[in-house]
């Protein structure tokens, strides 16, 4: 019986973490959106290539910024307080380090890509290493307790200010460094604000052995993060090193919509499924329950997502970033079916970690580093969209075999997991007809009344029909998160 309570009270405190992520991650999302859609008409592309250089670098130094830590200080049950503070110290150390490295590594990655004006990018936005540590196990700290309403704050005060100052200074001229000092801008005003909302004060100390056993468990997970930093880069790497600077701003911001709209909510769903896993990773049933449970809920989302972006990246594109950013259009489309693809069973690798054994995601993270060199390396022979396709179908497989591991390893057979999207394929079957109808009756429209009509009526019959064939499990989803219509109605 109070297993039963427990499991209730963690899955009720997940389902109101998720409504404050959800929200913090939407309301951020538009920011960002409105912020891009904003500024690709002020600057221009090569003000973009240049920024999505120096992001390249600042992401492989990023994975050394944690180690792991964090990811271990959530699993851990024991010495919370002195671990917390460990890992503080060891973030604060390595942070600085980062910040003061980025110096003569910057020129080298300006002669890779034969940029010269990156270097001094590069340096300024490794200040951000430094500023980020001061408040990264805050972050982490109230990922464990589930307490996403604190965590909004400083979440949503990042991309604001971020936002403003970049727009700010990209009208007053300022060029690529709107885009730099709204970065820096955006990670300062997060840390102060997470100091504020939350009272924990931490203490520079290093017990070795809570680092030793940390460090041990985070060592698959680490491994992993390079890993993954490498194969989430190398497209951008050979599209920059290959293409230039002006068609790297296309590939990234023909990235950029499945990425804020879709990839980020597989994160965002990480940050509330992987705490929620491991308060629960001595009872298999449960957690295997939570993955297909979360697998199904993500598909409501995954699925129209992704359609959306294929069938319609025309008005998309001209609606977001304009005419001048045509080129976006057919990438695009390649990237919204590799974006559904991806999220097929990306959860597992949660449960993986929660049970102590990131070491099988990371056997997998190596597989699929195996799988994307070659396929990004000949795509690229066929322009942006052939390097799409590489990735695309690198996907394909990866996912194929990662579901196939899932379903022996924890005990999830294949079938149960593709069941899971069943109602969401019937939704999104109803909803392409429409979508489709609506583009071709209003071609001759504007986009800016094109694009509208076409996501209202599409996504009014998705909720419809996917009202009519998951209602109880949708009323299910919001008793979860503490939303129970029948007794409101009652």
């Amino acid at each position: 019986m109070t297993d039963t309570i427990n499991d209730n009270h963690v899955a009720r405190k997940a389902g109101k973490g998720a409504f404050w992520v959800f929200l913090a991650y939407a309301l951020s999302k538009v920011v960002v959106l409105l912020t891009t859609s904003i500024l690709a008409r002020l600057l221009a592309k090569d003000d973009f290539g240049l920024v999505a250089v120096a992001v390249i670098a600042i992401n492989y130094l990023s994975v050394i910024k944690d180690l792991g830590l964090g990811v271990a200080l959530i699993q851990r049950r024991d010495n919370v307080d002195d671990a917390a503070n460990t890992v503080f110290s060891i973030n604060v150390i390595v942070g600085f380090f980062l910040s003061l490295i980025v110096f003569p590594i910057a020129p080298f990655v300006a002669d890779y890509f034969n940029e010269p004006a990156v270097v001094s990018v590069i340096r300024w936005l490794g200040t951000s290493f430094a500023i980020n540590a001061l408040g990264s196990v805050h972050i982490v700290l109230l990922t464990r307790e589930l307490d996403f309403r604190k965590k909004f704050i400083p979440d949503i005060s990042n991309v604001i200010v971020k936002g403003v100052v970049s727009i700010g200074l990209a009208v007053t001229g300022f060029g690529v460094w709107a885009l730099v000092f709204g970065q820096i801008a955006g990670s300062v005003v997060s840390v102060i604000a997470v100091w504020l909302i939350f009272p924990w004060r931490p203490k520079i100390m290093i017990k070795k052995t809570l680092a030793s056993a940390m460090l041990k468990f985070g060592a698959s997970v680490f491994g992993e993060d390079i890993l993954s930093v490498f194969i989430e880069n190398f497209d951008y790497i050979v599209v920059g090193r290959v293409f230039g600077l002006a068609q790297l701003s296309v590939y990234t911001l023909a990235f950029r919509l499945p990425e804020m709209l879709l990839i980020g909510i597989l994160w965002v769903i990480a940050g509330i499924t992987y705490p929620a896993f491991s308060t629960i990773q001595d009872k298999p049933d449960e957690m295997r329950r939570g993955m297909l449970f979360t697998t199904r809920f993500l598909q409501m989302f995954a699925m129209p997502i992704s359609l959306g972006l294929l069938l319609a990246a025309a008005p998309i594109v001209r609606v977001v970033f304009g005419d001048e950013w045509l080129e976006v259009i057919p990438v695009l489309r390649v990237l919204a079916l590799y974006a559904w693809i991806y999220s097929v069973g990306f959860h597992v690798g949660d449960i993986y970690k929660a049970i102590g054994r990131p070491d099988i995601q990371l056997k997998l993270t190596i597989f699929t580093l195996i799988l994307i060199v070659p396929f990004i390396t000949f795509g690229s022979k066929f322009g942006l969209v052939g390097v799409a396709w590489g990735h695309l179908s690198a996907a394909l497989i990866y996912q194929s075999v990662s579901i196939i591991v899932a379903a022996r390893f924890i005990n999830i057979p294949v079938t149960d997991i593709l069941k899971e999207l069943k109602p969401s394929f019937q939704a999104s079957s109803a909803m392409a007809p429409v979508v489709l109808a609506t583009l071709f009756l209003t071609k001759n429209y504007s986009p800016y009344i094109q694009l509208p009509l076409v996501v209202i009526l599409g996504a009014f019959c998705y909720g419809v029909v996917l009202w009519g064939v998951e209602r109880e499990n949708l009323l299910k989803m919001l008793r979860v998160v503490g939303v129970d219509i029948q007794k409101n109605e009652a």
